[in-house]
């Protein structure tokens, strides 16, 4: 039939479609033969294997016959065909995770477990992928050794109390190695998240410990006290001290004052010396009777006791209960003759003897 024959009106008359992309192929020996197949195929294998798509989160790096040419970035690209170019994808972006636990000795002579914790990821996919034979491997043990140089450094209160310091500089250090390996790799985050000693030694460090924590407690009290006391104490001194200041200014004002009243004492007294005298008798008993009780008898068995002295500012003593009886004292008149000789007043002048 003419639709099934070769070179038909059917071939001719047939649409658009994959059918007219087929006629559009080189007859290769006349006739559909297999080779017409072979060149779809090669084809489809070359547009397939040119186009390369790199995620976000990639980068690609181009190998020309098994060397490196080139670095991809994220996106949709074109490569020669394989053996000529192959590509080989890299997680750029990634955080890698390296953990582990290592006993190191640190620089007085202690024993510690300490755990390491580093996160990284490829900064360049070049050096990462021939820089080193294994980046990650060279990594892990450059984090070991960083960690033991930087903990062996210093002491077992040290790892113990204050690692933060100790993880800085083992960052900056372990990132200074890695780039002296080639290894194409950068480290976000390194710390040491947790440091005690091995499982053997484990009750003797508790007991260290404790006595640590015990001193430091000490300490802590003893200073407390002394910044209480020692304000207390030195306020009493100055105290002490001002009180000294003013008896010493107070006694001296005062016997300055004594040497000049006896010095005005004395010139009067060479001036009057029998007026003089009984001024001094009279101002020493008048301050020897202000200081003392006071009892004035009467008639009989009656008695006044009179507190004068209440203005001196003293307690008085209680009253006895009972009073003996007081009599007052007679006072016989001697030498009569003498009061009746003329001229003579009956006012003392201050030369009698006084009786008691």
């Amino acid at each position: 039939m003419a639709w099934n024959r070769p070179g038909g009106s059917a071939r001719k008359s047939s649409g658009g479609g994959f059918g007219s992309l087929l006629d559009k192929l080189p007859d290769f020996g006349g006739g559909g033969g297999p080779l017409r197949w072979v060149g779809l195929a090669l084809a489809l294998w070359l547009a397939f294997n040119c186009f390369v798509l790199i995620a976000e989160q990639q980068r690609g790096v181009v190998l020309r016959f098994g060397m490196f040419n080139r670095v991809m970035q994220p996106g949709p690209s074109l490569k020669l065909p394989w053996p000529i170019e192959r590509v080989i994808k890299v997680n750029a972006t990634q955080i890698k995770n390296y953990e582990d636990r290592v006993p190191v000795l640190t620089s007085d002579e202690n024993i510690v477990e300490v755990a390491v914790n580093v996160q990284y990821r490829v900064a360049d996919p070049q050096l990462y992928l021939f820089g080193t034979r294994n980046g990650d491997e060279v990594l892990k043990q450059a984090a070991l050794s960083t960690v033991r140089e930087q903990v062996g450094r210093s002491t077992l209160d040290t790892v113990l109390g204050a690692r933060e310091q100790l993880a800085v500089s083992a960052r900056e250090r372990l990132q200074k190695s890695l780039e002296a390996y080639r290894t194409g790799l950068v480290v976000t985050e390194l710390n040491l998240p947790d440091a005690r000693p091995p499982q053997q030694v484990k009750p003797a460090f508790d007991d260290v410990n404790s006595a640590q924590q015990d001193k430091e407690r000490l300490i802590s009290e003893s200073r407390a006290y002394a910044a209480k006391i020692v304000p207390e104490a030195r306020g009493q001194a100055a105290r002490v001290r001002t009180v000294a200041e003013g008896y010493k200014t107070a006694e001296i004002a005062r016997a300055t004052g004594d040497a000049e009243r006896f010095s005005l004492l004395v010139q009067q007294y060479k001036n009057a010396p029998d007026v003089t005298r009984k001024r001094l008798w009279l101002e020493t008993v008048q301050d020897v009777l202000a200081r003392n009780r006071k009892v004035v008898g009467g008639d009989g068995r009656q008695l006044i006791w009179a507190p004068l002295d209440g203005a001196s500012g003293q307690a008085m003593p209680a009253a006895p209960a009972a009073l003996p009886e007081l009599v007052s004292p007679t006072v016989e008149a001697t030498a009569p003759e003498a009061s009746a000789r003329p001229g003579r007043s009956g006012r003392p002048t201050g030369r009698e003897e006084v009786v008691r």
